[in-house]
Formats: structure tokens, C-alpha cells, sequence
């Protein structure tokens, strides 16, 4: 076993990077675990992340031996608003990692979302792909529904769209215009949709603040081609194998790691795709509700969709219903009909008139055969 530091020519990868693989952390934090000593390498505490190790090393992280690296999983979660996206808080609140299902692995989140937004989030168990998705180099819109408190103009929000400059922090293009079908789009409150690339700390909130426009409320609605939908709020929704492989190609293509599912020795929970709640609730009612349009099963936008909370009608708006959906509930009931019986001799059930009694023709039940004989038996 060797200890090597970073070299062109070295077979291996940067320590930093196969903790965060091992989804322990994202890469970032690895490299401040290193500096404060929490990382050694065949016996001896690294203080710099310029290490490189390979297959034959032994990695240690506060004591404990590092796991070889788990299929990687991705997960969407509907975050609400009072959760702090950490593993840990300095103030002591609670965070969206306390309220996840236990059955799911270390997770960590793409990006974050601040204390009172909400929305969509995406996890992964593996934190270089966290990393991958975060960076704005990946091209992936992340799209949101704003409610802003003040007069809203086209002018004030075309100049978002070549970027602004707010205390010495440049944002670049923002697209964001005035949401039409919102109830509230006249008088003090109005929704916008907004789109950006970066997501920067608290980008969304000071940028309107600089033209005039206090946010009062925010939701992300979707992350590149992941939509937030109808989730219901605090449940985890798994992404298929195949849907990652097919939407995140610039980061598995070429790749040798398995995705879940794909390795013989991968737990069967990793092939699960239903939908998890992150804490016991009431169970919803109206079960097999319609998909929304532009939400596959697999949280995948094949239109133009997104958070349909509220709208027309009020704040509060439920969802416009599916022609094939009604508020009626069903139940199983004994069938209380009568059994049916046979058809009795004579009986004419598809005639329109009643049966009197008489077969077709008038004559009555007792009437004689033509020829004036009565009918008898053979002789």
C-alpha cells in the first residue's frame, strides 16, 4: 500500500472525490473533514486534500474504515418551508435529513434550498454526482414560483434578463415574468415565473429586493428535467435506473460503477421507485388520481408543467379534476339484485307487452290445435 500525492501519471483518484463517491459528504465538505483532520490515509492524518489514492489504500474517516462505494441512487423530495437543508444546525432547527424515512441511505442534497422555500430537491447518495449537478457549467434550468409583494412592471423585470449586479455580486440573466393564470396578478401580490442557471445564495430573494419587490413566498417547481408535480409535501420519490442513465448521460456515460440495480449485490431497496412519505400523515385521499399533464410516473417533465398549488379560484386552489375523476367514493356492496331464474315453459321476456297468458297468436293457453283435435300423446 502507498500514500501518493496528486500526480498526472498516478492510477487512482483524489481523495476528496472517493469520499464523496462513497456518499459520506460532498466534496466540498471532504476537503474541510481533511483539513480538520478527520481523514487518514494507511495509518496517517492527511491535513491536505492534494492526495491521490487507489484501490489498495486504506481510507479512514473519523475512525471508522470507508465503505466501498454504494450504486448510485437519486431521489426528488418536496421540501416544505421550515426545514433547514443541513445535516447539521448550528441554531439547533430541524432539518429535512431528520424527517427523511430511515430505510433510505446517506443522502446528501443537490444544491439548497433556504429556510423558508420550498419545493423541489434533489438527493443522492452519491456526492459527486451532487457536485455534478450543481454546477451551472451542467446547463440545467431550475424554474420557480414567485410571489412578490409591490408593483410589478415589464420594465422592472426585463432587467433581469441581462443580468444584475447587487452588492458586488453579479447574477446573470434571469427570465421572469408575471404568472397569468395566479389569482393574485393585480393589487399588492403577484405570482411570477421565474428561470435561472446558477442558484446562488439567496439569489431569487435579492435580486427583486433590488428592483423594488419583497418575495413573500417561493417554490421551485422543478430542477432540469426533474418537476416537482403533485408530490405531496415531505415525500421522496426514487428516479429509476434508467431515467438517470437517459437524463444525466455527461455524467455516466462511459462510466464502470453499476447504477442501482444493476449489481447482483445491491439490496432490493434499491430497485424500488414508489414514492416514500418522509413522515407519518393522514393518507391522502382520491387514490389513483390522475398523473398531471407533463408529470410521468417517474418525476420526468415531457411538457411544459410544474406546481399547480394554487391558481384560479384562490390561494388555496385544489387541482382542476380529471374528466375520469369525480369526488364520489366507492365501496364494495352485496349485490341485493334478485338471482334470476330460468325461463319457464311459455315465457315470452322479450315481448313489449305484458303476458296475458295467451301464446302469440290470441288463442288462449287451452285452445285446441287446428283440425279441431285436441293434443295428445302419439299413438
Amino acid at each position: 500500500m502507498s500514500l501518493s500525492m496528486s500526480t498526472e501519471n498516478h492510477k487512482g483518484e483524489r481523495i476528496a472525490k472517493k469520499i464523496a463517491r462513497a456518499g459520506l459528504c460532498s466534496r466540498r465538505d471532504a476537503e474541510k473533514w481533511i483539513e480538520d483532520g478527520r481523514v487518514s490515509v494507511n495509518g496517517k492524518t492527511l491535513t491536505s486534500a492534494a492526495c491521490v489514492v487507489g484501490e489498495d489504500d486504506v481510507v479512514v474517516v473519523d475512525g471508522k474504515p470507508l465503505k466501498e462505494k454504494s450504486p448510485t441512487r437519486l431521489f426528488l423530495y418536496h421540501k416544505p418551508a421550515g426545514l433547514v437543508t443541513s445535516h447539521k444546525d448550528e441554531k439547533g432547527r430541524s432539518t429535512i435529513f431528520d424527517q427523511l424515512p430511515e430505510y433510505l441511505p446517506r443522502v446528501v442534497s443537490v444544491g439548497r434550498l433556504d429556510l423558508n422555500t420550498e419545493g423541489l430537491l434533489l438527493l443522492t447518495n452519491d456526492g459527486e454526482l451532487s457536485r455534478y449537478l450543481e454546477l451551472p457549467a451542467t446547463g440545467w434550468k431550475r424554474k420557480y414560483r414567485v410571489r412578490v409583494h409591490g408593483r410589478v412592471d415589464s420594465k422592472k423585470l426585463d432587467i433581469l434578463k441581462k443580468g444584475i449586479t447587487v452588492e458586488g455580486i453579479h447574477y446573470k440573466s434571469i427570465e421572469a415574468e408575471i404568472d397569468e393564470g395566479a389569482a393574485e396578478k393585480s393589487g399588492t401580490n403577484t405570482w411570477l415565473n421565474v428561470t435561472l442557471r446558477e442558484g446562488k445564495n439567496r439569489e431569487i430573494r435579492r435580486v427583486m429586493e433590488a428592483i423594488g419587490l419583497s418575495v413573500n413566498r417561493l417554490i421551485r417547481i422543478s430542477y432540469g428535467p426533474f418537476q416537482l408535480g403533485m408530490m405531496p409535501v415531505q415525500t421522496v420519490q426514487e428516479v429509476t435506473k434508467k431515467v438517470m442513465k437517459d437524463q444525466i448521460k455527461g455524467y455516466f456515460g462511459g462510466k464502470e460503477e453499476p447504477l442501482a440495480g444493476e449489481n447482483e449485490e445491491a439490496k432490493p431497496a434499491a430497485r424500488k421507485t414508489r414514492a416514500f412519505k418522509a413522515m407519518p400523515r393522514k393518507p391522502a385521499t382520491g387514490k389513483g388520481q390522475p398523473k398531471p399533464s407533463g408529470q410521468r410516473k417517474d418525476g420526468v417533465s415531457g411538457e411544459k408543467g410544474g406546481y399547480k398549488g394554487e391558481g384560479k379560484g384562490g390561494q388555496n386552489a385544489q387541482p382542476k379534476k380529471s374528466a375520469y375523476q369525480d369526488d364520489r367514493s366507492y365501496s364494495a356492496k352485496p349485490n341485493s339484485a334478485k338471482p334470476k331464474t330460468a325461463k319457464t315453459e311459455g315465457a315470452h321476456s322479450r315481448s313489449s307487452k305484458p303476458y296475458s297468458g295467451k301464446p302469440h297468436g290470441g288463442k288462449s293457453a287451452g285452445a285446441k290445435p287446428a283440425g279441431g283435435k285436441p293434443r295428445g300423446k302419439r299413438s
